[in-house]
């Protein structure tokens, strides 16, 4: 399509087609003129006084305004040098990023960076002790969601369902790797510790982690969590874990409460059992030991009376072989000593009677018991023998008639 000639403005008298007055073009600005103008430029913002261009004649600025810009200037510099200042606390540690890299970590106390928006300083605090919640939700009256129980509810290994529910606390150990290696720390914290914990779950049974196993699982599930925690390079330790609550469902509480009861019922009994046997089982040995020691000590005394006899016996033997008359007489006074030595009666034979004396010494002995009574107010009662008269003369053991 042709340009239209005739659409001119007749005002101004020029054509409005693009492609009038190309010949009449202007070349392009001289570079030394522009580099001649802007050093005018700068003389007169620093207090020159030189003059414009021939083509403009008027003057510059005052040297008094162009002082006082510049000096606006250097304030200016010194309050934006000074924003660069910052104190980092103790317990954290200062991040310095510039144009958004990192660049290194800073000590508690005072520092210089280079101001915004070069360098960027971000304050993290380390000492803090941080927790994160598996299961249920501090400071609510209700579990906010379904999310929450479905945290709480873990497979053991025997394939039952248990309600458990973990309290993590936790700090920051390398401030540039929780800054920069995870995008959200807290939420990688929290699903590792999900994963841990159930990792240890499904490897134990549930009476085991009901009961005697709760410190177990904790140090289990500390250990795995940071392990994962340091091989994705968080820059998290993990300070503590506590095992808040392990029980059943609520749908199945009745029927565990009674296996519960049931149990305890059992080790009841069992350590009934174990107390009686550990107090009859000793009673027993104590008897058996002594009936032993007791057949022991009479075998060594009969064969201690044994032999002693045997040596007496041969030593009598010697003795008879010398003075057979001697040695028998003595034997039979022993014989004799030995058979009437307990007897309360005592018989006696005077020479050239016919009577024997009876003395009653059990009589005696009672009565010196009981009323102190002497032997010769108990009288002596003489014993007749055949062919003897009773008139006969009978004396006792001091040669007094009686």
């Amino acid at each position: 399509m042709s340009w239209d000639e005739s659409d001119k403005d007749k005002d101004k008298g020029k054509k409005k087609d693009p492609w009038s007055g190309r010949k009449q073009e202007q070349r392009p600005p001289d570079l030394d003129e522009m580099v001649r103008a802007m050093q005018e430029k700068l003389s007169v913002l620093f207090g020159g006084g030189a003059k414009n261009s021939k083509n403009n004649g008027s003057s510059t600025p005052s040297g008094s305004s162009g002082m006082r810009l510049g000096f606006l200037l250097i304030a200016a510099l010194t309050l934006w040098a000074a924003s660069g200042i910052y104190i980092v606390d103790e317990g954290n540690r200062g991040v310095i990023l510039r144009f958004g890299e990192y660049l290194e970590t800073t000590m508690p106390g005072p520092h210089w960076r280079l101001p915004r928006p070069i360098d960027t300083t971000t304050i993290i605090n380390i000492d803090q002790q941080r927790f994160v919640e598996i299961g249920y939700r501090s400071g609510r009256g209700q579990q906010a969601a379904s999310g929450v129980s479905k945290e709480a509810l873990m497979l053991t290994e025997d394939e039952n369902i248990i309600d458990v529910r973990l309290a993590v606390q936790y700090r920051i150990k390398d401030a540039q790797d929780y800054m920069f290696n995870v995008r959200a720390p807290e939420m990688s914290l929290k699903l590792a510790t999900e994963s841990a914990l159930r990792a240890v779950i499904g490897k134990s049974k549930m009476d085991f982690v009901l009961t005697e196993g709760r410190s177990d699982v904790v140090a289990k599930t500390r250990s795995e969590l940071q392990t994962m925690l340091d091989d994705y390079g968080t820059g998290i330790e993990v300070t503590s874990v506590n095992l808040v609550e392990a029980q059943p469902p609520e749908e199945v509480q009745g029927a565990f409460s009674d296996a519960i009861k049931a149990r305890e019922d059992e080790q009841r009994y069992i350590n009934e059992a174990q107390a009686y046997s550990n107090e009859v089982i000793p009673k027993a040995r104590g008897a058996a030991s002594r009936i032993v020691q007791k057949a022991e000590a009479y075998d060594s005394r009969v064969r201690a009376e044994a032999s002693g006899d045997a040596s007496r016996f041969t030593q009598l033997l010697k003795e008879y072989e010398a003075a057979p008359v001697v040695t028998r007489k003595r034997l039979y006074l022993e014989t004799m000593e030995s058979v009437l030595g307990n007897s309360n009666k005592v018989l006696m034979d005077v020479k050239g009677g016919n009577n024997l004396m009876y003395l009653p010494i059990d009589k005696l002995i009672n009565k010196s018991k009981t009323g102190g009574v002497s032997t010769e107010s108990v009288p002596v009662e003489p014993v007749q023998q055949a062919g003897q008269s009773p008139t006969s003369d009978t004396r006792g053991r001091d040669g007094r008639r009686i």
